[in-house]
């Protein structure tokens, strides 16, 4: 258990940004699969392009509050886009 009063004011801090990140985290891999199933139940593409937006845009938020690395977002956003390319190939 934290004596010092610094170290006390670190402990809630570090709850509150938990709660945060965990927040945001947990929208980005929601939106993500939202985004996955509907791309796998393809009917209309512009419903897919806009769930990818959605995904992107939670991606992005995420690297801006730095809970994840801009690499492995970048990395996810290229594997949402080759799901989006081979669901337009299966549609058109």
């Amino acid at each position: 258990m934290a004596n010092s009063l610094s170290s006390k004011k670190r402990i809630r801090q570090n709850a509150k940004q938990r709660l945060r990140n965990r927040a945001t985290n947990s929208a980005m891999k929601t939106q993500i699969k939202k985004y996955s199933e509907a791309t796998r139940n393809v009917s209309d593409v512009d419903q897919v392009e806009k769930e990818l937006r959605l995904a992107q845009k939670k991606i992005d938020q995420a690297i801006a509050k730095g809970i994840i690395h801009k690499n492995t977002a970048s990395r996810k956003k290229s594997q949402l886009a080759r799901q989006f390319s081979s669901a337009k190939k299966k549609v058109g």
